[in-house]
């Protein structure tokens, strides 16, 4: 398997400016903090804004927790029957939301002709895993069972971004040992694999935008003292023969760097077929910002590209 490297003059540029717009970040470490935090709403000129020619209703999807509330995007000028995406945020397990992610939902439902149900799952500490693993499997069996409910063509499609990607692979991993549905191809977005791993990446980019140092205060309140298994971390499964197809995305200033090329390269060396993007220069998380950085533009393009291949076979 080979990385592809992408690298543009402005993704380094643009970068910089960004982290020093935001200067100094602190961890979240504590229940008010997380709170504040999730009450803020995202700035449109930082995430981007919704395609207009793209249409985006609420709804509820039942899962075992009883219903899961998910936005709809589809583009207006496709009126037939297509693939359904469904996409999860980031956020490391305690935070994010759907309204952080309708640019990249939207452009993915115009640039790709699909239908993408970005789900707003279960979160920590109210919620530790596995609720929000349960979730987006859960999701996936009804999108695969009921899609035609909302448009969708059958054919289904999973991913995410950081700790959403870190869920889809779960998922994916947990659906292959269950028997469960599987999806046709899982985007894995500068996911979340592990925890307490020690890397080149983390050593050299640890605290930029981002930190994964062990014994967060994210991580222990998702984990709740719980033993991390492979769906949690999907890094640690003793296989990964059999799992879907995979387009795995990296940051290059991203601590969890080397986490996505080690996944891609184990998918690859255990025989599923998985193309490994990396964006040098940028941070992670920058999926986020596609109103200020154009790798993350770049990338929902990318990906959009890939799955109207991916849906073409």
């Amino acid at each position: 398997m080979r990385t592809h490297h992408l690298d543009e003059p402005g993704f380094a540029d643009e970068t910089e400016a960004l982290l020093a717009r935001f200067g100094p970040r602190a961890e979240i470490a504590d229940y008010r903090t997380l709170l504040a935090a999730r009450a803020a709403s995202p700035d449109p000129a930082l995430s981007g804004r919704l395609d207009p020619s793209v249409h985006a209703a609420d709804l509820y999807l039942p899962v075992r927790c009883g219903s899961i509330w998910a936005r709809v995007y589809q583009a207006r000028r496709i009126p037939r029957p297509r693939p359904v995406l469904l996409w999860l945020h980031g956020g490391g397990f305690i935070g994010g939301s759907v309204d952080d992610l309708d640019y990249v939902c939207s452009r993915l439902a115009y640039l790709a002709e699909l239908t993408v149900v970005s789900l707003d799952y279960r979160l920590a500490p109210e919620h530790p895993h596995p609720a929000a693993l349960y979730d987006t499997y859960d999701a996936i069996q009804w999108l695969t069972e009921h899609a035609w409910l909302i448009g969708g063509d059958g054919r289904v499609a999973a991913g995410g971004q950081s700790a959403g990607a870190a869920l889809v692979a779960g998922a994916c991993l947990m659906a292959r040992d269950n028997a469960g549905a599987t999806v046709a191809r899982q985007i894995l977005c500068y996911p979340v694999l592990d925890f307490g791993q020690d890397t080149e990446s983390f050593r050299e980019f640890d605290g930029v935008f981002l930190s994964i140092k062990p014994g967060r205060w994210s991580e222990t309140q998702y984990l709740a003292g719980q033993q991390v298994t492979p769906y949690a971390a999907p890094m640690r499964a003793e296989t990964l023969a059999g799992l879907p197809s995979a387009l795995v995305i990296g940051a290059g200033r991203d601590p969890l760097r080397d986490d996505a090329r080690g996944y891609a390269a184990r998918l690859d060396a255990e025989g599923v077929e998985v193309k490994h993007m990396e964006f040098a220069g940028t941070m992670h998380a920058f999926m986020n910002f596609c109103g200020v950085l154009s790798a993350g533009r770049h990338a929902v393009e990318l990906i959009a590209a890939d799955l109207t291949q991916a849906f073409s076979k």
